[in-house]
C-alpha cells in the first residue's frame, strides 16, 4: 500500500487525498440500478478524501434507484447532446486550440470507422465531450477515470487530446468482448488501463499486441465486506433449499438454464425454492418457461430491487447461482459483482466456468463451477448442496475469506487512487502503431481559467 511518505509510513498513517485536485468519473449512464460497482466505488473513493466530479454521458432514469445515488445525481454534470453552451464551447476550443480540436475529432472518427455504433455514437457525443473538457479544466480536474472501454473511454481519449488531462479506463465485460474498435488507441494514450480480471487483461493484449501488457493493470471490482456480512441462520432440516439469482433478465445471464435445472430437481423430488431478482427483455420468455414446467409456485420472478432489498435477500438465501453464458452476439460477463456480494455474505455459490469467474470462485473450495449453459450440471451442483450441509458451510466460509482478501471495496478504491497518483508524467503519451506503441512528447496545454465553469 502506498503511503504519504517516509514519515507517514513510519507512523502507520495511510495516504488520504483530502488536498488533491478533483478526479472526474465518466461513465455511459448514471444512475443505473445494475451498475452498483460504479456507484459504490465512487462513494468509496470519496470516503478516502478524494473529491470527485461526476460526468455521465447520459442521464439514466429508472423506476427504481439506489438511495445512495440521489445526492450524486443532484451534483452530476449532465449535458444534452446540443445546447447554446455546447456550441459556444466548440467555437472557443476551435479558436484557442484548432489543431487539438480537429486532431481529436479526426482521431475519434478514424479509430471508429467500421463500427456503426462507435462511429455514430462518437460523432454524436463529440460536441458535449468538448464542453465537458472545458468544464473539467475550469474545475482543475487532475485525472479522468472512465468506466467501460467503449464510449466512456473514447470520451476520455477526446478530453486528453483537447486538454492534456490524463485519463484511464476500466474494461469490464461486454464492453470489451463485443466490439474492440479503437481499443489500441485508447490503451496507448491512456495513463493506464484497468482490467477487472486477468482474463480481460489477456483479451486486451490479444487485441492490441504484447506492448499493451505493461499498460494494463488488474484491479478487481470490490464490495463492501462490512455491510455484506454473513447473516443466514442454518437451514432447518427438511426445509427447501432457498436459491437466489440476481441480475438483468437477459440471455447473457443464463437464467433460462437455471429454470431448467430447477425443473430437473423437482422431477427428481428435490425440494427447492428459487427467487430471480431483476427484470429485462427475457422476462416474458422466462415466465412462459416457468409456467410450461409447472414451476409457478417454486420459481418467483421478483423484479427490480434496491440495494437494501438485495442485501436482505442475500441474508435469506442458502445459495446464489450465477448461470452466465456467452450470448449469441458474443457478449459475456467479466466477473459478476453479485457473486462477490453473495460470497461476502458467506453464501456458497454455483457459477459458470467462464471469463474471469474462476479468478473469484475456486471450484470445490470457495464455490462450485459448472459448464456454461449446462442445466444438468447446475442441477447436480445444487443437489450436492442440498445433500451436504457441511459442504455448504465450508464453501460459504471460504467464499467470505476470498472476497475479504482480494475483492474488498475500500482496498480496491485505494488501489485506483494510488494508480492515478502514479500516472505517466504529463507531456507524454503513447500512440499505437502496427509495430507497437510510439512515445510522443507534447506540452500539456495550460488550462484556460474562466474564473468559474463555462456557460
Amino acid at each position: 500500500m502506498t503511503t504519504a511518505g517516509p514519515d507517514a509510513a513510519t507512523a502507520g498513517v495511510a495516504r488520504t487525498w483530502d488536498d488533491a485536485a478533483p478526479v472526474a468519473y465518466l461513465m455511459s449512464r448514471f444512475p443505473k440500478l445494475t451498475e452498483t460497482f460504479i456507484l459504490f466505488e465512487l462513494l468509496a473513493v470519496e470516503r478516502l478524501g478524494q473529491r470527485v466530479e461526476l460526468y455521465p454521458l447520459l442521464h439514466h432514469r429508472e423506476p427504481v434507484s439506489h438511495p445512495e445515488a440521489i445526492a450524486l445525481v443532484a451534483r452530476a454534470h449532465y449535458e444534452p447532446f446540443l445546447s447554446r453552451a455546447i456550441i459556444a464551447s466548440q467555437f472557443d476550443t476551435l479558436r484557442r486550440r484548432p489543431r487539438a480540436y480537429l486532431g481529436a475529432l479526426a482521431g475519434l472518427l478514424r479509430g471508429t470507422i467500421g463500427s456503426a455504433n462507435y462511429f455514430v455514437g462518437g460523432l454524436a457525443m463529440f460536441p458535449k465531450v468538448v464542453h465537458m473538457a472545458r468544464r473539467m479544466e475550469a474545475q482543475g480536474v487532475r485525472h479522468v477515470h472512465c468506466h467501460f472501454s467503449n464510449h466512456p473511454a473514447a470520451a476520455g481519449f477526446v478530453i486528453h487530446r483537447l486538454t492534456g488531462i490524463p485519463y484511464s479506463f476500466v474494461a469490464h465485460g461486454s464492453d470489451l468482448h463485443v466490439d474492440r474498435h479503437m481499443l489500441d488507441r485508447k490503451v496507448a494514450e491512456a495513463a493506464f488501463t484497468v482490467a477487472i480480471s486477468r482474463d480481460n487483461l489477456e483479451e486486451i493484449v490479444a487485441e492490441c499486441g504484447p506492448w499493451a501488457r505493461e499498460r494494463v493493470e488488474v484491479i478487481h471490482c470490490g464490495v463492501d465486506t462490512e455491510l455484506l456480512r454473513p447473516r443466514r441462520s442454518p437451514r432447518p432440516d427438511g426445509s427447501p433449499l432457498s436459491i437466489l439469482c440476481i441480475g438483468t433478465l437477459h440471455e447473457v445471464k443464463g437464467q433460462v438454464h437455471l429454470v431448467e435445472a430447477i425443473r430437473i430437481l423437482r422431477a427428481a423430488g428435490v425440494d427447492v425454492r428459487c427467487r430471480l431478482i431483476g427484470d429485462g427483455e427475457d422476462e416474458t420468455m422466462l415466465r412462459e418457461r416457468i409456467a410450461a414446467a409447472g414451476l409457478e409456485s417454486i420459481v418467483l420472478l421478483d423484479g427490480r430491487r434496491t440495494r437494501a432489498e438485495v442485501v436482505e435477500a442475500l441474508g435469506e438465501a442458502d445459495v446464489l447461482v450465477a448461470p452466465s453464458v456467452v450470448a449469441r452476439n458474443g457478449k459475456r460477463e467479466g466477473i459478476p459483482v453479485v457473486l462477490m456480494e453473495a460470497m461476502s455474505c458467506g453464501l456458497p455459490v454455483v457459477a459458470s466456468r467462464l471469463s474471469g469467474i474462476p479468478e473469484l470462485v475456486e471450484d470445490g473450495v470457495s464455490g462450485l463451477l459448472v459448464t456454461p449453459g449446462d442445466s444438468g450440471a447446475i442441477a447436480a451442483a445444487l443437489r450436492r448442496l442440498v445433500d451436504d450441509p457441511a459442504l455448504r458451510a465450508r464453501l460459504g466460509d471460504a467464499a467470505r475469506a476470498r472476497v475479504v482478501r482480494d475483492f474488498d471495496l475500500a482496498t480496491n478504491a485505494r488501489a485506483i487512487l494510488e494508480r492515478i497518483d502514479r500516472s505517466a508524467p504529463v507531456g507524454q503519451h503513447l500512440v499505437a502503431s502496427p509495430s507497437g506503441p510510439e512515445v510522443r512528447s507534447e506540452a500539456r496545454l495550460a488550462p484556460q481559467s474562466t474564473g468559474g465553469e463555462p456557460p
